[in-house]
Order: C-alpha cells, then sequence, then structure tokens
C-alpha cells in the first residue's frame, strides 16, 4: 500500500453543506437566478481537471461512467462479488469522491497527488467487469490511458510543480522556471494578464524555444468584429524566442458556462448585475480579462444583493509561478445575522486601519466601503472551497474601484470543527477552551483576515504616462529612512512580480492583520465578546495560528525544499516569528504520546500575548507591508523565504516535527454540496448524504442532460494536447500494487 501522504483514510471526515433554509427563503425569481448561475459555475469546475494533471480527465470520465451506469451501492455488489474486501470498496469510493471534490486527483489542499488505497489488479477487475465496461467500450479504453497514472507514485508525479519538481498542465511537461519568467516578461510587454492563460513549448531542430500562449475562450481562430483582443492574436519574437498568442482552451466547456450565464441574466434582480453578466459573457466568449475586470466593476457596484456570486480564473495559488487562475465559480445566500456583524466591522474599518502598524502614506488614499457579508454556499466549484473570499484579485481595481469579503459561514460550521478526541498538539487543559471557543474566533479571524488584510495596503505605482501614485519628493520609507527607491511600473503586478511568493506572502500578510487587530476591544464588542469571554476568544485565536504553524510543516516537502500550500507557508512563517519573539511566548517540544509513538505539545503563555507577541508581529507586518508597497522583491523574498526555511536546526527541529505531524495528520474533510434542479417553471433542492457514497451521487446527477457529452469533451481536449505531457509521464511505472 501507498505512504499514508498519497491516500485519503476510509474514516475521512465527510459533511453536507446545509443552506436549506437560506434557499428557502429565495422568491422563485431568485431562485431561477442562482439555478443558472449554479450551472455555470458547476459547467466551468469542470476546466480545473485539464489545469490540474494530464491524468485527470480521463480519470473523471472513468468514475463517471462506472457511476453512471452503477450508483455506489448496485456497483458494491460487484465490488465484493470480484474479490473485493468491505475496506477495499470503501477506500474506492473514498478515492472517487477525493477526485470529484478536488476535481482532480492532487489535493487542493497541499497538491499532494492521492492514489487508491485497493491493489491496482482488484480495481482493474471492478472496472473492467462492471456493467459502464459491459456497455461501454469506451471505459476499457479509459482504463488503459489512466490505470498507470492514476497508481503512480513516482517521484515527479508526487505533487504539482514545474519542471523537475512536479506535474502542472498549466505549463508543458517540457517547461522550467526560467520558461515561465521568460513568459511573464512577454506578457507584461504586451500589457497581457496571464489569469487566463496556458503555456506550451515546442523546440525546433535548431534548438530555438517556440511558445503558444492560450487564452481561455469559446472562440478560436475566428476574429471576431470590434475585439480588444484581435491584435494580440498574432506572433511575436520576444527576447531570442517566438511567441505566439491562441485563444480557444476550454472553449466546448465555457461555451456552456456562457449559455447558463445568459439565462441567469433574464433574472437578475438589476442592471449592475446584468450588465455584470453581460461583461463576463464577453470575457469568456473572446477570452478578455479586461472585459472580466469590466464585469467586476459593476459587481463590486452591487452592493447587498440576495443571491451573490463570482466566477472566472481566480486564484493562482496552483500556478508553480503564481500567475495564472485556477476557474472557479461560486452562489451562495446572505446570512443577515452574521452580516450585520460585518457591517459593523466596515463602519469602524477606516479607523482600524489607523491601527495598523505603518505609515498613513502607505494605506490606500481613500478607503472605498466594500460590501461584507456572511454567505450559505448553494454551490461552490472549483478545487475546494475557502472560509472566505476577498476579491476582486486585480491589483488595479482594489486600489482604485474597491472589493468585496465574504465569509462562508455554512462552510465554516462543518469544515473546520474538530472532535476533542483528535485534537492534535494542544495541552490537555486548552483542549475544551478550544473547542469552546475556536468557532467564534474563526469568525473574528475570518473578518478581520478578509476585510482589514486584504483590504488594507497601498501599491505604489507609476503608469504608462509616468505618473506616480505617491509623492516622491515626501514619503519615506520607515525601515530605512530614505526615500522610496522601487515601485510598480505599468504593467507589473503583484503577482507578475513576486511570482512564486505572491500568494503565500499576501496570506501572512492579512493573517498576520487578524491577530493584531483582534486584540482591539473595539473589535470584540462588535462581534459580541467582552471581558473573559474576549480574552479567551483572543487566546484561542493565538493559539490557533500556532497550532496550525506546526500542522503547516505537512505541507513541506524537505526533497525539493519547497511549500505546497500557500495559506500553511503562511501559518508557518507566523509560528517562525512568534518563536523568534522568545520570552516564553511559544514553545513547541516533543513528547510521546499514550501510544508510545512520537509527538508534540504547543504551548502559548496568554500573559505574554500584548507585551511579546504585540510588537514581535507589529514589526514584521510593518516590514512585510512596506516591502509589498515598494514592490522590492529582493528584500522581500529575502524575508519571506528566511523565515519560511524548514531546517532540523535546534531547539525546534522542523523536519523532525514534520515526521511527527505527518504521523498524526488528520486529511482535510470532504464536502458534500447539493444540486438545484429545474422542475417546470421551479427550482427544487437535492441534498445528499454526508459520505463518500452521497458525494458520488451528488455528481452522478449533476449533469443529467449532458454528462456523456461532457466527459467525450474533456477526453477529446485532453487527447489533443496529451502531446505536451509525453515524455514527462511515458515510462511511469505504477507506485504500488
Amino acid at each position: 500500500m501507498a505512504d499514508t501522504q498519497y491516500i485519503l483514510p476510509n474514516d475521512i471526515g465527510v459533511s453536507s453543506l446545509d443552506c436549506r433554509e437560506a434557499f428557502r427563503l429565495l422568491s422563485p425569481t431568485e431562485r431561477l437566478y442562482a439555478h443558472h448561475l449554479s450551472r455555470a459555475a458547476w459547467y466551468g469546475g469542470l476546466a480545473v481537471l485539464l489545469q490540474t494533471s494530464p491524468e485527470a480527465p480521463y480519470i473523471y470520465a472513468l468514475l463517471s461512467r462506472l457511476f453512471r451506469a452503477q450508483d455506489p451501492d448496485q456497483l458494491r455488489q460487484h465490488a465484493l462479488a470480484e474479490g473485493l474486501t468491505e475496506e477495499e470498496y470503501q477506500a474506492f469510493l473514498v478515492y472517487a469522491a477525493g477526485v470529484y471534490s478536488n476535481m482532480g486527483n492532487y489535493k487542493s489542499f497541499g497538491d499532494t497527488k492521492f492514489v487508491p488505497n485497493l491493489p491496482k489488479e482488484k480495481l482493474e477487475r471492478v472496472i473492467l467487469g462492471s456493467k459502464a465496461a459491459q456497455q461501454q467500450p469506451e471505459v476499457r479504453e479509459l482504463w488503459q490511458i489512466c490505470g498507470e497514472l492514476m497508481f503512480s507514485l513516482d517521484p515527479r508525479l508526487r505533487h504539482l510543480g514545474l519542471g523537475n519538481e512536479g506535474v502542472t498542465t498549466y505549463f508543458s511537461g517540457n517547461c522550467t522556471m526560467e520558461d515561465a519568467k521568460l513568459a511573464q516578461g512577454f506578457l507584461d510587454s504586451q500589457n497581457l494578464s496571464a489569469y487566463n492563460t496556458r503555456l506550451f513549448k515546442v523546440v525546433d531542430q535548431e534548438g530555438k524555444s517556440h511558445y503558444e500562449v492560450r487564452l481561455a475562450s469559446v472562440l478560436n481562430t475566428d476574429p471576431a468584429l470590434d475585439s480588444e483582443l484581435t491584435s494580440k492574436l498574432k506572433s511575436y519574437e520576444f527576447q531570442g524566442s517566438h511567441f505566439r498568442v491562441t485563444r480557444g482552451d476550454y472553449a466546448p466547456i465555457l461555451q456552456k458556462v456562457v449559455e447558463h450565464l445568459e439565462k441567469a441574466k433574464t433574472y437578475a434582480a438589476n442592471s449592475h448585475q446584468e450588465q455584470m453578466l453581460a461583461q463576463y459573457v464577453e470575457s469568456f466568449t473572446q477570452g478578455s480579462i479586461e472585459a472580466h475586470k469590466r464585469g467586476s466593476r459593476f459587481w463590486i457596484q452591487d452592493k447587498g444583493p440576495i443571491v451573490e456570486s463570482y466566477i472566472g480564473f481566480i486564484e493562482s495559488y496552483r500556478d508553480p509561478f503564481g500567475s495564472r487562475g485556477e476557474f472557479e465559480g461560486f452562489v451562495a445566500m446572505v446570512n443577515k445575522a452574521m452580516s450585520a456583524k460585518f457591517e459593523r466591522l466596515v463602519a469602524s474599518a477606516e479607523q482600524l486601519l489607523k491601527e495598523l502598524p505603518w505609515p498613513p502614506a502607505f494605506e490606500k488614499d481613500k478607503f472605498l466601503t466594500p460590501d461584507f457579508t456572511s454567505l450559505d454556499v448553494l454551490t461552490f466549484a472549483g478545487s475546494g472551497i475557502p472560509a472566505g473570499i476577498n476579491i476582486p484579485n486585480y491589483d488595479d481595481l482594489r486600489q482604485t474601484e474597491g472589493f468585496k469579503n465574504v465569509s462562508l459561514g455554512n462552510v465554516l460550521a462543518v469544515a473546520y470543527a474538530t472532535k476533542r478526541e483528535k485534537l492534535t498538539f494542544l495541552e490537555e487543559e486548552d483542549k475544551d477552551l478550544y473547542i469552546r471557543w475556536k468557532g467564534p474566533s474563526f469568525d473574528v479571524q475570518v473578518g478581520l483576515h478578509e476585510l482589514l488584510g486584504h483590504g488594507s495596503g497601498k501599491l505604489f505605482v507609476q503608469d504608462e504616462k509616468g505618473a506616480f501614485n505617491f509623492d516622491q519628493d515626501t514619503v519615506i520609507n520607515p525601515e530605512t529612512g530614505e526615500q522610496i527607491q522601487s515601485w510598480y511600473r505599468s504593467g507589473e503586478t503583484w503577482d507578475s512580480k513576486f511570482s512564486t511568493i505572491a500568494s503565500s506572502y499576501e496570506e501572512c500578510r492579512a493573517e498576520s492583520v487578524g491577530l493584531y487587530l483582534c486584540l482591539n476591544p473595539q473589535v470584540l464588542e462588535i462581534f459580541g465578546f467582552e471581558g473573559a469571554d474576549a480574552e479567551d476568544v483572543i487566546y484561542v485565536n493565538w493559539l490557533n495560528m500556532v497550532r496550525a504553524g506546526l500542522l503547516a510543516l505537512e505541507f513541506y516537502t524537505p526533497e525539493a525544499a519547497n511549500w505546497r500550500q500557500a495559506h500553511m507557508q503562511a501559518r508557518f512563517v507566523i509560528l517562525r516569528v512568534l518563536l523568534e519573539a522568545g520570552e516564553g511566548l511559544v514553545t513547541v517540544t516533543p513528547t510521546t504520546g499514550s501510544d508510545g509513538r512520537p509527538d508534540a505539545r504547543v504551548h502559548l503563555d496568554r500573559s505574554k500575548i500584548r507585551s511579546v507577541g504585540k510588537p514581535a508581529l507589529e514589526r514584521f507586518l510593518r516590514r512585510l507591508q512596506v516591502l509589498k508597497s515598494t514592490g522590492d522583491v529582493v528584500a522581500g523574498r529575502a524575508l519571506y523565504e528566511g523565515y519560511a526555511t524548514v531546517t532540523d536546526a535546534p531547539p525546534e527541529c522542523f523536519l523532525t516535527l514534520r515526521d511527527t505531524v505527518l504521523l498524526r495528520k488528520e486529511s482535510r474533510k470532504l464536502i458534500v454540496q447539493p444540486n438545484t434542479r429545474l422542475e417546470g417553471a421551479e427550482v427544487q433542492l437535492v441534498e445528499y448524504e454526508a459520505s463518500a457514497a452521497g458525494l458520488i451521487r451528488s455528481f452522478r446527477e449533476r449533469f443529467p442532460e449532458d454528462g456523456p457529452e461532457l466527459e467525450e469533451v474533456l477526453t477529446q481536449l485532453a487527447t489533443a494536447d496529451a502531446q505536451f505531457w509525453r515524455d514527462q509521464v511515458k515510462e511511469t511505472p505504477a507506485g504500488q500494487s
């Protein structure tokens, strides 16, 4: 059997998203709007399979055909007859649920491959003897294509990464980090965003590199009248290499997205929503990020909608270079009680921003009051579901137009709940307090992280006309005492400039803001906490961050000396900062558990949070912001990568502790989401049980009209590009059997 790092355990937690009451309160028109937005999101989410690994679309198609022919209970009878044990069949169900939940065979949180936890030859018997295989010859073909890769734990295939460090389908298999940097330079030179692109490289007989930058769009080579992109779709010479800009990536999938966005427009509540959807349609049709920005402007202006949504190529966490966006789409309904608390936080935001430890010149010229709502998620399509979101991610919009914050209440309610017996690395006397206050403290942290973490800070920019958005003569760098020496040039963004560390650095800054401002009594009062309760919320919030920093070691790869998850790297960095503060504020002590195996305990001295922890965090946070504002990549990397370094140096011995963390890790929960079904003119909510089988059933019923057609589309798209990864995967041994 495989190393436990690369399997999902049979007892993995599975929870269902509860949005029944919020959906019940929607009007018939709002339900129709939510339904078509959900359909658009689910269709678009299929693109993630093509953004993950070469084999992911084939695995998805194979599983979908298998469970369409026989539901999990029917297939169980066949599997047991073929000689599988109950445990082995459950392992297969968990694997299939994991593929659906992560939209691929790599964990969305950690970018680690997971494989079926049963012998390959047994699974092969189940698949080839199934009703699907008997009825459809292509099932055998799908198994022949993806069976080996499904199980392979070849070192290069264990994690997502670029070049020899992993596999990714954002780039062809022969691309390296140098190719990614060259391509980013080309994109910047043409004022093109990387968000909706992939990069494919071919080397000719003379050794010259030819790059295809492919934009995601419905349209392919056909020119469209008055398209702002038409002039960009051509060949270029750049720094001795040949670049060609094309479009049409994911075209059949995006066509489905566009169809349902058009239908949703009929049920929009106002002109902002209509114009927003029209621009999204333009963006996905043409391949235009500028159109998506225009849609995002209307989205920002759509204040306090009953049905909230966002869709597109959004987060760049899984691009090894940190610039390309993974497709995601969500649809949710407002939770009015918690939203009222967030509205009070927004009302206090301008005052709270003044508490942050950097000079006023490093803050936005004007705080653009955002929406901040607590939402109950109906649909979240993509590779995973976050706890909160601060979007859009476009720096120029965030600086001048504003943003929105959302906290996903029904996700928080189930995804982060922990049973006492599964609580690791805490002292016994902390466990009951932690269980009681983790949820409330996390609400506070998410609110501060999204609104005042991601929502704070200014980027110093020189535009295309040479004008600066700061006074070069008067603004002083508080770290050096000198005038500002660096800034962002026209076309440069935070992601393009800080690339591989951009996401993690920004998450670290936002988490630090949350820890720093949760010490403010005004903030705690907004959330209803005073006196001893407020002190407990502070303590558990800081304790949770310290523990998370230790748990983060699961997502560090010693062989490649890199991190696989931005948020967890950020939390480890904060742990290092607090350990460095000294005076016994935080300690991490190796121990032996009651089972005789290695264990560890984290200790946070609550009496020193304000006297020792706050000043240390203040210094660190100021440096983070100053280096971000000034675009000082060299110093920013030195600071951040210094803290993110994992060694076995005493006293903590983090590499040894990592082994302990892996020994005692708890897998991230799988989330079962409902479907919406149009019956006549009414939309029904269809819910499923919280189990691996329930999650599989939800996907079995997700595309009732065109499931086989979609699977055909996915495999055709994957096959059309398979040449770009053939050398990378052609001699891949099965990693287990």
